[in-house]
């Protein structure tokens, strides 16, 4: 299965001790038993045409889906093409948030504001790619934009106490997931501890703390995999 790497950003200098590597590194350790192919957006690097990848991953990225810069006005033309040609599209963080701008919903500043470190998503709609099954999950999180409206032809799959929309489905191939299932707990601590201002000192002690908590990583490996493999 060859899957393309939709790339929404770069690891900074800083942190590439603690990742090992680029956001590719960090999604080929995710999911080692992808082919990759790997498309710089940030970098003006897309798709030629669809059929060059049997599915697509949107990453994550410092930037908001609804910020006026021109590869991300593409990228909204792509995923529109994607969900037209049913291509199976898995959107993480910015690339689950993308999905529901780009699709008709509405994305923006969440009420509660940063989510960070451990959170635990309550599955409210079980799919049949989620083997083995559980009713919760834990992972990462570190945004402040959330999906608020959804798409036409959506389903909320998850929950968390503050992201109402932590997980769902456009039509049947195409899946967003607000966490980081790619994220190691030292990268996520490094985020917090290097936005500490802009987060607020509360939340980066909670999400500091939160990281003693066990990550479902394994789990959303196979889901994710399954769901590549519609």
């Amino acid at each position: 299965m060859k899957v393309g790497l939709l790339q929404c950003d770069h690891v900074a200098d800083r942190f590439l001790l603690i990742t090992g590597g680029d956001y590719d590194h960090l999604f080929q350790q995710f999911l080692p038993k992808v082919e990759w192919t790997i498309y710089d957006l940030v970098n003006g690097r897309f798709p030629e045409h669809l059929d060059e990848c049997d599915a697509y991953l949107c990453t994550g990225s410092v930037h908001s889906v609804y910020d006026d810069i021109p590869w991300i006005h593409q990228l909204k033309d792509l995923v529109r093409q994607i969900y037209v040609q049913q291509k199976v599209f898995v959107g993480v963080c910015f690339g689950h948030q993308m999905m529901g701008e780009a699709l008709g919903g509405r994305v923006g500043k969440a009420e509660c504001g940063w989510c960070v470190g451990v959170h635990t998503f309550e599955v409210i709609r079980q799919e049949d790619w989620m083997v083995p099954f559980q009713p919760e999950f834990n992972l990462l999180m570190s945004c402040q934009d959330q999906v608020l409206e959804l798409p036409p032809d959506s389903a909320v799959l998850a929950s968390t106490a503050d992201c109402p929309v932590g997980m769902f489905r456009v039509g049947e191939r195409m899946l967003g997931v607000q966490g980081h299932p790619e994220f190691t707990k030292g990268y996520a601590r490094a985020l917090m501890e290097v936005r500490r201002e802009r987060i607020g000192g509360e939340k980066v002690r909670d999400g500091l703390y939160s990281l003693h908590a066990d990550l479902s990583d394994q789990s959303l490996q196979a889901w994710i995999l399954r769901f590549l493999e519609k």
